[in-house]
Formats: C-alpha cells, structure tokens, sequence
C-alpha cells in the first residue's frame, strides 16, 4: 500500500539576523581582492532546520578572514533565503551572478533549487560546487561539467540500507515510511534496488508530507502491518516524533533511519534517549552531540570554533557541522588555486581532489574527484545508536554506491 500526500519540492536552522548579516555583506563593492562565493539556504519555510547549514558557512569564511584569507584574498559569502521554493532559488541566483558577479555559488540546499539553477550556471560557466544535495543528478560530470555535488548519493545510501537488511535480517518483513518529495523517492529508490526480488518484503510503505498532521495515523497502520523492520526516510525532526510515536504503541521494531536524521540532538534525544536506543543509520561525518568524539582534536577544534563564531545556539547541531565540512573543502579548493581564482581554475581544482579529508568526517572517508567522476565523497560507515552514542560497525562501505555520478 502507498500512501501519498500532496506534493512538495522538498529534498533532505536559521537566525532572522542572518539574512539582514547577509544583505549588508551583498553591498559591499567587489573588487580583486575578494573572492565572492554566492548560496543559496531554506531560512524561512518548512525545511528551516537545514539553514544552519548556511549560519556555519558564513561563520566558517568569518574564520578564515580573521586568518588572513586565502592566498591573500579575502571572502565575501553571500547568502539569500529562498524558502525552497526553486523559482526563487533561480532568480536569487541570477542576481548574485549578474549582480554580484559571483566567482561560484556553492552549497546550495535541496534538489529541487540545485536542479532549477543547473542549466543557467552551466550555460554561464559558473561553478556550482559541493551542492547540499544526495541527488545523483547534479554529479553528471559530462552533461552538466560546471555542477558538483558533494555528499553520498541518496540513492546510494539506500542501498546501503537494503544490503544490511538482506545480511543482518533476510526474510523478515519491513514496512517504510518516506518523505513525499525527490529526497524520499531518491533513498526509497534505492532500497528497492537494493532489495531486488526480495521488495516483495515490503509490507507497506507510506509517504508523508513534511507538514503532515497525520503521523500517528501513518505510524499506527504500519505497526498494525506486523512488520520486524521500520525504515524511516525524512528529516529530524519528524524522525523524532516516529520515534516517539512508535514507542507510545508498545512498538519497537528494528529502527533504521537516514543519515540526515541521524542526529543525536536533533532526533534521538528528542525522542527519548532510551526510545531510539537500537536505531541503525549509515554516517560519513562525526556527530557533534556524540560523547564519543569529545576528545577527539578536530571536534575540540569544532567547539572552539562554535563558541567563537557561531550563531546557532546548539554546538550539537549536526546540520551546522555538515556546513562548516562543506566550507572546509571548498576552502581547500580555493587553496589548490593559487593565485588563480578564474571560474575555469576553481572548476578545474574542485575536480582534481585526491584522498582529502575534512577534519570532521568519520575516519577513512575521503573526498576524490576527477574530471570524469564529480561525486566527491562516495563512502560511509553503519552506526548503531546505543542508547548515548553511534557505535559504527563493519568497514567503510564504497561497494553499494551505484555509478550514476559517472555518466
């Protein structure tokens, strides 16, 4: 059974100050001294969790500015809100390339913005680099060559799910509940690939909106379903009222949940501690609220950074981590450029990356690309929530990533 609401350009948390901060930083004249870096972010909207993603960003190149710049250059970022809606997204964009005359926009949130600005920044040669995207489609390296993405694909990452469920738990029942939007459809579509044959498993699977009043409803019809396997695909916050809601029926099957929903302050804690104990996802970066990483020296480096820089009130956010890796490897690319900062060079070092590691990814995850291959981090690791942190078993999977990144 299929269950589907009305739609939403949705794919996988903001400070109203941000956009004035952002606004004034877009008036200041432009000049060889700077490199100006354009981004797009959900502040407003139902997906506003996510705009700590741009909070970090901006706090990040505050950072490397009080550091001196990069090779002499000092950062401009400029960043605009576009609620996810990808019409906005596209005339945001425009402006920040024929206004602000932008050397690459970068980081943008969601599929749906990513996918509406990649035919204009590729007809205007504009670098559309390390995309807060899992959608395949914007790491097609020979149709679209200006446009990168930057984290595991989704399609893959369900993948991953599939094959755990296959080795840990063959012939047991499951049933899905998925985010109604590209992003759902992208991690469901790999499980299916995943499964195979084996989708006849699937009891029920149930698309939600992200504004859906109705998940106890959805959450009740899967328990009555007599499943053993509960795969969850969404954002954290609904993460954690499944869970809870789950927990208030007496219902505790095995949990799995994607890595965007994978955070300890955002969804397991939430939910209850003890309710999410159990919960199995799939990581490549570290999680700021886990205990395990408090000694860990490029984390200690995180939460000096937080309480130095940062906007968010939470130094556990782990939406706010995923932006300031972002920021760190672009900053390594615009390294790579020496004293070339032409879009042809920045394109060219984005797609020369060999074995690097953000400081906060999970060990043995590293980023590679080439011109033939724009899918930069292809590598995670399963984890499994005990209950006060993410105990990671097996070894660092590449084998489940599907080789669309390559067309």
């Amino acid at each position: 059974m299929r269950v589907a609401g009305r739609m939403l350009f949705v794919s996988m948390v903001a400070l109203a100050s941000l956009g004035a901060m952002s606004g004034q930083r877009a008036d200041q004249a432009g000049d060889d001294k700077e490199i100006r870096i354009g981004n797009i972010m959900p502040y407003s909207g139902l997906l506003s969790e996510f705009g700590a993603i741009g909070q970090a960003e901006a706090a990040y190149f505050d950072m490397i500015n009080d550091r001196g710049g990069i090779n002499g250059r000092k950062i401009r970022f400029i960043t605009r809100d576009d609620n996810s809606d990808p019409s906005t997204a596209l005339e945001l964009t425009r402006n920040l390339v024929e206004k602000d005359d932008v050397h690459v926009m970068f980081g943008s949130f969601g599929t749906p913005g990513n996918l509406a600005t990649r035919w204009y920044l590729n007809e205007k040669k504009i670098p559309q680099l390390f995309l807060a995207s899992g959608d395949e489609e914007l790491s097609q390296a020979k149709a679209f060559p200006w446009t990168m993405g930057w984290q595991p694909s989704f399609r893959s990452e369900g993948r991953i799910y599939a094959n755990y469920i296959q080795a840990y738990y063959p012939h047991r029942k499951i049933v899905v509940l998925w985010q109604n939007d590209q992003f759902g459809r992208a991690l469901l579509k790999g499980i299916e690939e995943g499964l195979g044959d084996l989708n006849r498993l699937v009891l029920v699977d149930i698309a939600f909106d992200i504004d859906d009043e109705h998940l106890d409803g959805h959450v009740s019809i899967l328990r009555r379903a007599g499943a053993d396997i509960f795969v969850f695909l969404g954002v954290p916050s609904t993460a954690a009222k499944v869970i809870q809601l789950a927990a208030a029926l007496n219902w505790h099957p095995v949990f799995v949940v994607n890595d965007a929903s994978a955070s300890i302050a955002n969804a397991m804690a939430p939910a209850g501690l003890e309710n999410s104990a159990g919960v199995i996802s799939a990581a490549f970066l570290k999680d700021p609220s886990d205990p395990a990483w408090k000694n860990d020296p490029a984390m200690k480096d995180w939460f000096a950074f937080m309480d130095k820089y940062h906007r968010v009130e939470s130094t556990n956010n782990s939406a706010a981590l995923y932006g300031y890796a972002a920021a760190e490897a672009l900053t390594q690319v615009l390294k790579q450029c020496g004293n070339d900062f032409s879009r042809d060079n920045i394109m060219r070092q984005a797609a020369s990356l060999k074995n690097y590691q953000p400081t906060v990814a999970l060990p043995n995850i590293r980023m590679n690309t080439s011109p033939e291959r724009y899918l930069p981090i292809k590598q995670m690791r399963l984890v499994q929530f005990d209950g006060r942190s993410w105990q990671p078993f097996g070894e660092v999977i590449e084998t489940a990533f599907t080789e669309g990144a390559a067309r």
